[in-house]
């Protein structure tokens, strides 16, 4: 194990002991995110998102930063993406509700405020089940288009905000991948159903769950990014 692991894994226990150890850490924190929600949303995604990269950048290149990986640059994306992400939550769990009560299907319009927990389910699964299909693909899209315009630039806040070269940057996108992996595979038997625990959990919960679920899949793109090169390798 290298020191870089030593110090990354002790920051995590630092953190998590803070929270589990010191009373009302955890209570301050809800209240905080209850309080400041978009502003909470942008820290938490991007603290824990970035992180998720650095994982998937320590599984395929040994190390959990280098030149040009922008970890400033990628927290600021992942932050932006975090508050898209928060209204989308907003936007699906008040929106669903209303079409499936015009779908005509059995679940009450304030079920993931009721006490029956298989109609919590049920509406949550609709929820996540919407917000995956007719949201995700264009914002991990438009995330990808961003990660190849900061590699691009080197990884420098400058070339962060300078202009992006949209139609181009499309062009280099790796669709085996986004569309193969990520879209047919990730969505339907990842993310459904991990969302659907999301929109169980309590409002001030539902983001962070969402992006610590962030750093659970740079991990498995970056094991799934290891074996495409090995059979590339082998072909």
């Amino acid at each position: 194990m290298k020191a870089s692991d030593i110090a990354v894994w002790l920051c995590i226990a630092l953190v998590l002991g803070l929270f589990g150890l010191v009373p009302g850490a955890f209570e301050a924190f809800n209240d905080f995110s209850r309080d400041h929600d978009f502003l909470m949303s942008f820290i938490k995604f991007g603290v824990l998102c970035t992180l998720g990269e650095s994982f998937a950048l320590r599984i395929t290149a040994k190390a959990y930063n280098r030149h040009g990986f922008g970890i400033i640059p990628r927290f600021i994306m992942w932050g932006l993406i975090g508050m898209v992400i928060n209204a989308s939550f907003i936007i699906y769990a008040m929106g669903v509700p209303h079409l499936v009560a015009a779908l005509g299907l059995p679940l009450p319009p304030d079920a993931l405020a009721g006490p029956s927990l298989p109609l919590k389910i049920g509406m949550a699964f609709c929820i996540s089940v919407a917000n995956n299909f007719l949201f995700a693909p264009l914002f991990m899209t438009v995330q990808a288009v961003l990660s190849i315009h900061i590699a691009e630039t080197g990884g420098t806040l400058a070339g962060f905000f300078s202009t992006i070269h949209v139609a181009r940057t499309l062009d280099k996108i790796d669709w085996k991948m986004l569309y193969g992996f990520v879209f047919k595979k990730t969505l339907p038997f990842f993310w459904v159903p991990c969302h659907t625990i999301t929109f169980v959990l309590p409002t001030e919960m539902r983001v962070l769950f969402a992006a610590a679920l962030g750093v659970v899949l740079g991990i498995i793109l970056a094991i799934a990014s290891l074996k495409s090169e090995q059979q590339a390798a082998m072909a």
